[in-house]
């Protein structure tokens, strides 16, 4: 693996990993502490907080350039999450699912192309850790209620289409 390969998956991976915090943010803004599933969401967001947290010091201490539009994803995560709680427990519950779906492939895919390259095993192991844990904010969210959001395909397909474009562009800029 190359260098700029590299920078991208890490670039892409902290800036996701920052979205989802600021999603978690929004969503608990509109919620308060005693919405449903708020006890969920913070747990979800704790964890977040530390993924991010860990991306940022991969980014530091490798010299990875951080996304450009930081700024953009920090309003648009808010922006997603106040506005899926602003629809109710089962929206918010339906965008966690349909971002965590999307950063499983998403996750899984690197962890491909780790093993194809036999290269970055610490960041492998990282990326394994983080993919286990989105998958059980999926799952939570499916188990309260996510597929009983409004109009939940349309909204669901929605937030997935917009989390593989933010993938594809977080990788560049």
């Amino acid at each position: 693996m190359d260098r700029d390969e590299l920078h991208r998956m890490i670039r892409v991976d902290q800036a996701g990993e920052f979205g989802a915090t600021r999603i978690y943010k929004g969503q608990l803004a509109v919620m308060g502490d005693r919405g449903p599933h708020s006890a969920e969401i913070r747990h979800m967001a704790e964890q977040e907080e530390t993924h991010c947290a860990r991306f940022d010091a991969v980014l530091a201490k490798r010299g990875v350039r951080p996304t450009a539009l930081h700024p953009f994803w920090s309003a648009a995560g808010y922006a997603l999450g106040a506005g899926t709680a602003l629809l109710g427990p089962e929206a918010a519950m339906a965008c966690t699912a349909a971002v965590e779906t999307e950063i499983d492939k998403h996750y899984s895919d690197q962890l491909d192309r780790l093993a194809e390259t036999g290269s970055e095993p610490e960041l492998a192991e990282m990326i394994e850790e983080f993919r286990e844990e989105e998958r059980e904010h999926r799952d939570a969210a499916l188990a309260n209620g996510a597929e009983s959001a409004p109009a939940y395909p349309l909204l669901s397909g929605a937030i997935r289409l917009g989390c593989r474009i933010a993938i594809k562009v977080s990788e560049r800029i």
